[in-house]
């Protein structure tokens, strides 16, 4: 298979994962309630955290697993599979138990699986030869894509009953499993890796794509939980609506990845990455300040171009930093980074919305953006991460 191929392949199934997680996310009051649940916030962010802290303790086993066999395309097709029963199990066990209990422990187990076929298909374009920007753009553009049409569906899909997206997200990562193998796996040979950690301390320069990965994936999960219910409540959507909300910050997100990537080869990662960013928080901020609905849904959209640019960027300094051997554990802790930041997200924009109101809590997380924007500038600037670097293959 050739590398342009390869390339669209792992793309594929890094927008497949993507898909089958944010169908959930529309209708997410609806589901913890046909769940057992008795509230509609707390309950709503429980779920999701749950399933993001399973992605930061599993995503370590699974890329030092991969790393050490020397085979990527196995452990791809095993989460996949795994990760399949555990959406089926959601949509039969606690419905018929009716505990919410079971259906966390259950969210656990599938988020532990799940993050494994989506954690090292992203490392599988890694071990891409050619541009990292390129190489990482197409996976900003699964990612987006992912996103931008599993809102909308999800959305259509609770329109049939609370259950029916998890029934297609199962088949989706058993879509997956059957189609991974064809993929060649260009993994570097096997041999002990360090962990994410110690790659960490050998390369310290790498907590700075960390950083950005879990604030960018902290505003993810405040969009999420918040943002969703954000659009529910004060501007009382529908699923389907809330859907189709979602996906104006998700389609130009989606869209303009891959050019973005390619000009971050070009310019470097500082502008997409810090200038990016400040804008980003700027944005954020803009759509929970803003009364009417269609000026915060233009808002999204100026949310999903400003996120193209800069996620293309860190995905890609990842790659720039890390040692070719250690690309496995690299993007392990940066998935481990995103996952936190995805989990504090939840949690804290959940918290603070309840405690501050929602107007307040996107104020909270655009300033957060912006303040590890103009904190890390100097650092950047150090690091001289130029068109020279970035170029290399």
């Amino acid at each position: 298979m050739s590398r342009t191929r390869s390339r669209v392949a792992l793309a594929a199934v890094v927008y497949a994962v993507l898909l089958a997680q944010v169908l959930l996310y529309p209708g997410i009051d609806t589901l913890v309630s046909a769940l057992g649940a008795e509230t509609a916030l707390d309950a709503s962010m429980w779920f999701l955290a749950v399933e993001f802290g399973a992605f930061v303790c599993f995503a370590v086993p699974w890329g030092l697993a991969s790393d050490a066999a020397g085979r990527r395309v196995p452990f791809v097709a095993a989460g996949a599979v795994l990760g399949a029963v555990g959406y089926a199990l959601l949509a039969v066990v606690p419905s018929v138990t009716g505990s919410f209990g079971v259906a966390l422990v259950i969210r656990a187990f599938q988020g532990a699986a799940t993050v494994g076929a989506f954690s090292l298909s992203m490392t599988m374009l890694m071990d891409l030869d050619g541009s990292h920007g390129r190489n990482m753009g197409a996976t900003g553009i699964a990612i987006g894509l992912g996103t931008a049409t599993g809102a909308p569906l999800g959305g259509l899909l609770y329109e049939f009953g609370p259950f029916v997206p998890l029934y297609a997200a199962s088949g989706i990562l058993l879509a997956i499993a059957v189609t991974v193998p064809f993929v060649v796996d260009r993994a570097p040979a096997g041999g002990e890796r360090p962990s994410p950690l110690a790659g960490l301390r050998r390369t310290p320069t790498l907590a700075l794509p960390y950083a950005f990965g879990f604030v960018d994936r902290l505003t993810a999960g405040f969009f999420s939980l918040v943002g969703t219910l954000y659009f529910r409540t004060v501007f009382d959507l529908s699923p389907g609506a809330t859907g189709l909300t979602l996906a104006l910050f998700f389609a130009p997100f989606a869209l303009l990845q891959y050019p973005f990537g390619v000009v971050s080869d070009r310019i470097g990662r500082t502008v997409p990455i810090v200038v990016g960013s400040a804008l980003y928080g700027g944005a954020v901020m803009l759509v929970g300040s803003v009364a009417d609905l269609r000026a915060a849904q233009a808002s999204m959209v100026l949310v999903g171009v400003l996120g193209a640019l800069m996620a293309p960027a860190t995905l890609a300094l990842v790659t720039d930093l890390a040692a070719s051997t250690e690309r496995g554990v690299a993007m392990a802790g940066f998935n481990i980074a995103g996952s936190l930041g995805f989990l504090a997200g939840i949690l804290a924009g959940g918290f603070a919305a309840d405690a501050y109101g929602y107007r307040t809590a996107f104020l909270l997380v655009g300033g957060l953006e912006l303040a590890l924007a103009a904190a890390t500038l100097p650092a950047f600037l150090r690091l001289g991460v130029g068109r020279e670097r970035v170029g290399e293959t």
